[in-house]
């Protein structure tokens, strides 16, 4: 994410001559999945247009608020919480942390006074672009997955674009607001030069050895790494190494593994994730929209495991689309335990396959989504 080293902010803004640059906010947040695309987004639009003020608005406590900053643009947080599904009792305080958020939000939009507001996802997201919608802001909406969420289909009726990344979404939001664009991928990824023998060493592992590249997401994923905690005798019997982004939460005991395995790296967050992609022959991911999108672009075989308790079930809707068309391989996270290694070994073992599934993700490559998504903003604002 170091795309954009220069920050805007309040003090820092870049000279105009005197003449006011145009503002947007982008809110929302919560995973690398809303964040990255966010800040491939901010960074197209400061390319085409250099004056562009921009300002980020997040929940506090997330992400965001640490990774946008690193990204070099400032950001505002929220007082905000997302709906509980797994204890109901939590959400007794979300009317009052909503209204709050909405009062944080007007006095956010009141002093900076956007042009247009970009959601991106996230709980965040809904109040800034809700109290956007009442004051006549114009609003974008980008939906990285193929399954909208509630919020954002709540929103599209009163967007002034609708972003989404496949076809079929008119049955979220009006035919006439939505553009297909595709997802906005890291620039570091779409220009990738980096070769294997560099990913390797970057790792400190061997490049003899075939190189599986795990990863849950950025804030990682508990059945992916039981799984691979489960099975991490068959890397070693199999001579397949491992580069494991765990999350922070199982980082301490993934760690401890690599310490009595030398075949093994782990840490909780890969920041340059360009070598990790450049190191692996397989990697084993969940299916989130900008996973898929990365891995297109990266054109790697790929055993996506979805998260189960997705809204909706998207991820095993977005993994599906790939492998119906054999642009990827799938295991359910109930059966991980069983059957994730296993598959993983054999795929690592079978350079036909691998070749086969590296030709047909990456016909599904999109590139250049972030240029598409800044270019119609600054046209319609």
């Amino acid at each position: 994410m170091s795309d954009s080293q220069n920050q805007i902010s309040g003090s820092q803004r870049p000279s105009t001559g005197g003449v006011r640059g145009r503002r947007i906010i982008i809110a929302g947040g919560g995973t690398g999945g809303h964040i990255f695309p966010a800040v491939a987004i901010a960074n197209a639009l400061r390319k085409f247009e250099p004056t562009i003020e921009i300002l980020f608005v997040g929940a506090k406590g997330k992400m965001e608020m640490e990774k946008v900053p690193q990204a070099g643009y400032k950001i505002e947080g929220l007082d905000i919480a997302g709906f509980n599904r797994s204890s109901l009792i939590k959400n007794i305080g979300l009317p009052l942390k909503l209204l709050k958020s909405f009062w944080q939000v007007r006095k956010i939009i009141g002093t900076f006074k956007p042009d247009a507001v970009i959601g991106v996802g996230g709980y965040s997201s809904f109040p800034v672009l809700r109290y956007a919608q009442t004051q006549g802001i114009a609003t974008f909406i980008h939906e990285a997955n193929s399954f909208a969420g509630k919020a954002n289909m709540m929103l599209g009726k009163n967007a002034t674009k609708i972003f989404v990344a496949s076809d079929g979404m008119e049955k979220f939001f009006p035919a006439n607001k939505i553009l297909v664009t595709g997802n906005p991928v890291r620039q570091s990824i779409v220009n990738n030069t980096i070769s294997r023998k560099e990913g390797i060493e970057f790792f400190e592992l061997d490049p003899a050895k075939k190189t599986v590249f795990v990863t849950g997401g950025s804030l990682g994923a508990k059945g992916i790494n039981e799984a691979i905690d489960a099975g991490i005798d068959q890397f070693t019997r199999n001579n397949v190494q491992l580069i494991w982004q765990t999350g922070k939460l199982y980082a301490e005991k993934a760690s401890a593994r690599a310490v009595e395995n030398r075949n093994i790296w782990a840490n909780s967050f890969i920041m340059q994730m360009e070598y990790a992609y450049a190191a692996a022959d397989v990697v084993v991911s969940r299916a989130g929209a900008m996973s898929v999108a990365e891995l297109c672009v990266a054109r790697k075989p790929v055993v996506f495991v979805p998260f189960p308790f997705a809204a909706e079930d998207h991820q095993t809707a977005n993994a599906q689309n790939l492998v119906n068309k054999q642009a990827g391989l799938m295991i359910k996270d109930s059966e991980a335990k069983e059957k994730l290694v296993p598959t993983v070994i054999a795929l690592a073992r079978d350079e036909q396959q691998q070749d086969m599934l590296r030709e047909n993700i990456g016909k599904l490559a999109i590139t250049d989504a972030d240029n598409i998504v800044a270019k119609e903003i600054l046209r319609l604002i």
